[in-house]
C-alpha cells in the first residue's frame, strides 16, 4: 500500500515552479530598431540574422543576458524557431501585437546570361523562399530564409521592402516595471492647477491657524 501511494504522489505531484513559470509566462517583446539579434545559442559568435524592425519575439524566459525566445509561426510554408536575443537589445511590451512576425516570402529569379549557348529550357529558374531577417558579412548583404525545410543565406543586393508595424510603445522591463520616459519629469497644465490649488488651500489652513491663535479667551 505505501509503495502504491509513493508512485501516486509521484505521477501526479506538481511541476516544479521554474518550469511553470517559464510556460505561463509568455510575452512578448519587439525589435524597436534595425539592431535586434536573433542568436542560436547564448553567446555573441552565434548570430543568425537581424529581426526586421518594429516586428516581435515571443519571449518563452526573460534571462539577465539573453532571454530565450520563439519566432515565427508553424503554419505552411512558415517554422516558427527557437533561439535567444540580448535582454537589453528587446523592448518588452505588455499587450499582445496584432502583427507580431513579418510573414514574407521572396521570390528568387536566376537567369542565363544570353548567348551562352546553353539551351533556354532552364534559361530562367524561379524559387520562393521564407525571409526571417539580414545580415552583413564582409560588406555582402545576405538574408536569412527557409526553403524546403532547410534554413540558409542567400547572397542579396539590397534588404527587401516590408511595412513596419506602428504599435511599438514605451519600454516595459522584464519584471513588468515600466521604464520611464524622457518627459516623465514634466508636469501637465492640469496637474499644474491642481498643485496651486492645494497649495492655496494650505495657505488659508495656515491663516486661519494663526488667526484662531491670536484670538484673545473672552472674559470671565
Amino acid at each position: 500500500m505505501k509503495v502504491l501511494l509513493a508512485l501516486l504522489m509521484l505521477f501526479f505531484s506538481p511541476l516544479p515552479a521554474r518550469v511553470t513559470a517559464h510556460a505561463l509566462d509568455r510575452r512578448y517583446a519587439a525589435a524597436a530598431d534595425g539592431n535586434v539579434w536573433f542568436y542560436e545559442a547564448e553567446s555573441e559568435e552565434s548570430k543568425l540574422f537581424l529581426i526586421p524592425e518594429t516586428y516581435y519575439v515571443c519571449v518563452l524566459y526573460a534571462g539577465e543576458t539573453y532571454s530565450a525566445v520563439e519566432y515565427l509561426i508553424n503554419e505552411a510554408p512558415y517554422k516558427k524557431i527557437v533561439g535567444y536575443c540580448r535582454t537589453d537589445a528587446l523592448t518588452f511590451v505588455d499587450f499582445v501585437p496584432e502583427r507580431p512576425y513579418l510573414l514574407k516570402q521572396l521570390t528568387v529569379a536566376y537567369t542565363l546570361p544570353a548567348g551562352s549557348g546553353l539551351g533556354d529550357e532552364f534559361s530562367t529558374v524561379e524559387r520562393t523562399f521564407v525571409y526571417y531577417g539580414t545580415r552583413y558579412e564582409k560588406g555582402q548583404l545576405y538574408l536569412y530564409v527557409l526553403s524546403e525545410g532547410k534554413f540558409g543565406y542567400i547572397p542579396a543586393e539590397e534588404e527587401p521592402p516590408f511595412e513596419r508595424n506602428n504599435d511599438v510603445l514605451a519600454p516595459v522591463g522584464p519584471s513588468d516595471e515600466v521604464v520611464p520616459s524622457s518627459e516623465a519629469g514634466t508636469l501637465s497644465a492640469a496637474e499644474i492647477v491642481i498643485i496651486c490649488l492645494v497649495c492655496a488651500a494650505a495657505v488659508v489652513c495656515a491663516v486661519f491657524v494663526i488667526r484662531g491663535g491670536r484670538k484673545e479667551p473672552p472674559a470671565g
